[in-house]
């Protein structure tokens, strides 16, 4: 666990990186709803402040509201299912102003009582905050390119990396354990999902070495599958709509799809996806992809971090990887008292487990035992998949 002052240090970094999130949105914008089946964005303003207060303020010292309506109102996103959106109006929600005297309150609360809050707490509202300003980020690309401010960096990727001509090569993995989960006994965080460690037996597989490319793909759609969300057929050809801007397609840069994309694509190349114990055993000692972190907004040549080894590349970074993995508990699962609502309505059998890391995924979830999941059908996110063999 971090001592305070590390833990404060990182509460103030969390802040500053999704403060500038909200900062690449137009003045005015903020009560758009760029994602249906996600709130408003004026929600996320207030929501990871809401989230800091009921855990650290509330829970944590007992200290009494002073805007139980803000409270409430910011305290749960949303996940509904299909055809279930959200239709809410702008006049529903409260004037920015509320909102940033609100967040400047629990700020200023907070860092007051930070010496009583125990580290455990400090530590999930930094990975929250984290986790947020990547989901954030994906509400943001889907925001009209006329209502975002690009930052210095905002055209900064990868594409003057020059593609290579490749086969999708196979590496052996052979048979052995797959260690998941965190023990409790070890002093590291982890979330409740990643809790308890254990150990699957793994028979030998073979695994893609690359994640799977926008140019593979291409075949795919060529044969009559959809394609991608993130592609847009204009004109001069198939274009890759980036966070600031749409440019030619990228043809060595991984594609972003839904699992049932993913896996239909799998059993089309006679392969399917991997199992998240499989993703382990094959990601054990793979370096990760300089593609994370909010270096760059959007994904880079899949080849663009090859150390020369023959290995599995990029197993973390450049796009969250899907696997067959139904989301459900570990072994052993307890449900955090202080958020139990984080992961049990989520093992629903309707969401499956991503692992790695994309872009804009903060380094501190590149440990093995963190798992992301989604629904297979949810477009917006930065995942994109390879395949495996028996």
């Amino acid at each position: 666990m971090r001592t305070l002052l590390e833990s404060g240090r990182a509460l103030q970094q969390a802040r500053q990186q999704m403060d500038a999130l909200f900062r690449v949105v137009e003045p005015g914008c903020l009560y758009e709803r760029p994602i249906g089946e996600r709130h408003r964005m004026i929600f996320y303003l207030g929501h990871v402040e809401a989230f800091d207060w009921n855990l650290m303020a509330r829970y944590a010292l007992d200290v009494p509201a002073f805007h139980e309506g803000f409270d409430r109102l910011f305290a749960f996103g949303i996940d509904p299912p299909p055809g279930a959106l959200p239709n809410d109006a702008p006049a529903e929600w409260p004037a920015l102003a509320e909102v940033e005297r609100y967040r400047e309150r629990t700020r200023e609360t907070i860092d007051r009582l930070l010496d009583d809050i125990p580290a455990q707490l400090v530590h999930v509202a930094v990975e929250h905050r984290l986790m947020h300003a990547e989901t954030f980020a994906y509400i943001l690309h889907q925001l009209d390119y006329g209502k975002k401010v690009a930052p210095r960096n905002g055209t900064s990727n990868g594409r003057q990396t020059v593609p290579r001509a490749r086969a999708a090569e196979l590496i052996e993995i052979p048979a052995g354990a797959a260690n998941l989960g965190l023990a409790c006994d070890g002093g590291r965080f982890g979330w409740d999902n990643e809790f308890q460690a254990h150990t699957v037996e793994v028979p030998a597989f073979s695994i893609t070495q690359y994640k799977v490319t926008n140019g593979e793909y291409f075949d795919f759609v060529r044969e009559g599958a959809d394609a991608p969300f993130f592609w847009a057929k204009r004109d001069a050809g198939w274009m890759f709509r980036g966070m600031f801007s749409e440019y030619p397609l990228p043809p060595d840069a991984p594609v972003y799809v839904t699992q049932r994309q993913a896996a239909a694509y799998a059993e089309w190349r006679g392969m399917r996806l991997p199992s998240e114990a499989e993703y382990h055993r094959a990601a054990c000692g793979a370096p990760p992809s300089g593609n994370l972190n909010f270096r760059h907004w959007d994904p880079i040549s899949v080849t663009s971090d090859d150390d020369g080894t023959r290995r599995p590349m990029q197993m973390a970074g450049n796009g969250w990887e899907w696997t067959s993995t139904v989301f459900a508990p570990f072994p052993g699962f307890t449900p955090f008292p202080f958020y139990r609502n984080y992961s049990e309505p989520f093992f629903d059998g309707a969401h499956y487990v991503l692992k790695g890391a994309s872009p804009l995924t903060a380094e501190c979830f590149l440990r093995p035992s963190f798992r992301n999941w989604f629904r297979p059908s949810y477009p917006y996110v930065y995942a994109t998949f390879r395949m495996v063999k028996p």
